[in-house]
């Protein structure tokens, strides 16, 4: 609401903030009301892009007439006199704080998140220097088996970032809350680790985390120990989003073109040679947009749906091993980098695959995983050898002593620095779609385009749809960014209600330049808004705009590769996929009815598909009643991981009886029933 109206006259919202007047208009609550007058009110729960959650309590204000409210949970109203600082909110505030120390691991000074702590942060502006509360006595295990992310719950302060971002935006819910009081903890369901649920690895919880609980996997100290071997030749390849967001760890703005400063970098920490991702992004679109005119061409496989996103790879693969077949077979260009770099750097810089270490700089912790698939092995030796988020190349840059700001910005390593406009707009949700269209049309109809920018596939929606028409043809298109909206999409599409021809998804928000290894940017929604349109304004400035005219790309099919989709250029830049559904029969009893005759059997899916789907609500309601009945010893409930049946969830099996799309309500139809009048004469 803008304005209110009375007698006829429009008034403007206003209220009161420390005896400051403010005006208002569409913000969502009360905590950013104030934040736009100028006073920054302390959080560690609240996150701009997801759902108010409010458990902190550190927001907390005093609303004249309504006493201590969390500003993150009240609507901003007309007329309201809101005081920040008072003697009860930083009483509040510090033994908030106090609490959370007290139950934290404070080993700070090697602390992975050290001075870039929220919770350190605040101990400090509000003066907590000591801590009244006795402390955590009992040390939970660390989790690093995830590829990606290390869990460790000794650092976690409950402030369900996490549990959010994993359900709301990538509809996974891998995290969870378990336990009651002192107890409670974050952790993946049943006390898995993190690499036996069906993580993606996309890292956004790591990128909400305030504090130490969720951190990147790193891989800086093994790199190190290549970069001092004599016997190895160390190169790196850049990822378009990166050259958009390391400098601000370096006090540049967020947005601004750092390519050749963070190559000066890479030079100075000791890489024999620096190349850009971007050129084996052109080559991808060299390859998918091949693959997509033959199919297009064929009406089969469709919609295509792009493949360089290694976190909606897995997902199809978990959860929508019917759709492999649509997943374009392009590797991303990443791997397609390490591909090519170990067959033609070891020729050119006279040193054998084995002493060739090809590293990644990425916006990306699900690379981590992709770059160690088998499949993109060969003989033992990896494509891609290590992958380093941004956050990981800052903190290399700042081991070696490097005046990142003083730096004068080099050039990139030749044949694989040369790159378009179209590679480096990758970076960027609908950039992939986008660059496959400019290459796609001119190879269709032959004739150059001039105006190069596609409008409609731009910008921070979730969902952006538009039509494109070539010779005569109606193309389809969708973008999509989050694994929640592409999980929405394709129920939309199974169900006949929408039908595209090319469909183009990344798991983070707005594309890779909202991934979870680039610098934390939560606080401020414009961050990621600036560096979408660095990576457009550096399309602008590169003198090429498309693929297929990469005069490398083209010597390298002349040379080498034949052509697009040529059988030399299956070998090395396409790849497979297959089915990562949750293992059958694994079962985890929830009850403790020992097994018989009369014993009823009840087994719930928790699988990813089924869990997000609300089977979580279906075992409460089941528990429920065992309990309210008495029949803890004729029931057995167990939840299994998956049923394969995962379009028809929430899953449940009666008895080997089969009950496909369960509902709370429906089981607890079903339980009196059949379950009821079986046991209650």
């Amino acid at each position: 609401m803008t304005t209110t109206v009375k007698d006829d006259k429009k008034i403007e919202n206003k209220l009161c903030v420390d005896g400051e007047e403010v005006t208002f208009s569409d913000e969502k609550n009360l905590l950013e009301v104030i934040r736009k007058a100028g006073i920054e009110v302390p959080t560690f729960c609240y996150r701009p892009d997801l759902s108010t959650y409010g458990a902190c309590r550190m927001c907390v204000v005093e609303i004249e007439g309504r006493g201590i409210q969390t500003s993150c949970t009240v609507k901003p109203e007309s007329g309201m006199k809101v005081r920040v600082n008072t003697e009860r909110t930083r009483k509040i505030r510090r033994m908030t704080v106090e609490l959370l120390l007290a139950s934290h691991d404070r080993d700070c000074t090697v602390c992975a998140k050290s001075e870039n702590c929220d919770l350190q942060d605040l101990s400090k502006k509000l003066g907590v220097r000591n801590v009244r509360f006795k402390s955590r006595e009992k040390q939970l295990p660390i989790d690093d088996t995830n590829p990606s992310i290390v869990r460790d719950p000794n650092k976690c302060i409950l402030c369900g970032a996490c549990v959010r971002a994993c359900r709301e935006i990538q509809g996974t819910g891998c995290l969870n809350f378990v336990n009651r009081g002192s107890e409670s903890t974050v952790m993946p369901a049943y006390g898995k680790d993190l690499r036996e649920v069906d993580c993606t690895y996309c890292g956004q919880c790591t990128s909400v985390c305030p504090t130490g609980a969720l951190r990147i996997k790193s891989d800086v100290d093994r790199v190190w120990e290549q970069l001092l071997d004599p016997g190895k030749k160390v190169v790196a390849q850049i990822a378009p989003a990166v050259r958009v967001a390391a400098g601000e760890a370096f006090g540049i703005p967020p947005g601004e073109n750092t390519l050749g400063l963070i190559t000066a970098a890479l030079r100075k920490i000791g890489f024999d040679a620096v190349f850009d991702t971007s050129f084996t992004a052109d080559l991808t679109i060299m390859e998918e947009a091949a693959e997509f005119i033959e199919r297009f061409k064929k009406g089969e496989d469709l919609p295509l749906f792009t493949s360089c996103c290694p976190a909606w790879v897995r997902f199809v693969e978990q959860r929508y091993p019917d759709l492999l077949k649509n997943l374009s077979t392009c590797r991303s260009s990443q791997q397609m980098f390490g591909s090519v770099a170990k067959k033609l750097l070891t020729e050119e810089m006279w040193v054998s695959k084995e002493n060739l270490v090809v590293v990644s700089i990425m916006p990306c912790t699900a690379k981590k995983s992709e770059a160690n698939k088998e499949k993109f092995q060969k003989d033992g030796i990896k494509d891609v050898d290590f992958v380093l988020t941004t956050q990981e190349f800052i903190r290399m840059a700042k081991e070696a002593g490097i005046d990142f700001n003083n730096l004068q910005p080099e050039h990139l390593d030749a044949p694989f620095g040369i790159f378009t406009g179209a590679g480096v707009i990758f970076g960027s949700s609908g950039g992939v779609a986008e660059a496959a269209l400019r290459t796609a049309y001119e190879t269709i109809t032959g004739k150059r385009i001039d105006k190069v920018a596609i409008n409609e596939a731009r910008g921070f929606d979730t969902l952006k749809e538009f039509t494109m028409e070539i010779e005569g043809a109606e193309v389809k298109l969708a973008v999509v960014n989050t694994l929640s909206e592409a999980a929405k999409l394709i129920d939309k599409i199974k169900n006949g209600e929408v039908q595209y021809h090319m469909i183009e998804v990344m798991a983070c928000p707005g594309g890779c330049i909202g991934g979870a290894g680039q610098p934390q940017s939560y606080k401020d929604k414009k961050i990621k808004k600036k560096r979408m349109k660095g990576l457009y304004q550096a399309d602008v400035h590169t003198p090429l705009h498309k693929s297929h005219d990469n005069p490398e790309i083209i010597r390298l099919y002349n040379k080498w590769l034949e052509k697009p989709n040529s059988h030399t250029a299956h070998e090395l830049l396409h790849t497979h996929y297959k089915n990562r559904k949750r293992i059958l029969g694994e079962i985890i009893s929830l009850s403790s009815a020992e097994e018989g005759e009369e014993v009823t059997d009840i087994q719930v899916c928790v699988g990813t598909s089924c869990y997000a789907k609300g089977s979580y609500n279906i075992i409460e309601v089941l528990t429920k009643q065992i309990k309210d009945y008495g029949f803890e010893n004729k029931v057995n409930i167990r939840a299994t991981f998956c049923m394969e049946h995962c379009s028809q969830g929430p899953s449940v099996v009666i008895d080997e009886e089969f009950i496909p799309e369960a509902t709370p309500e429906k089981i607890e139809k079903i339980f009196k029933d059949k379950i009821l009048s079986k046991y209650v004469k």
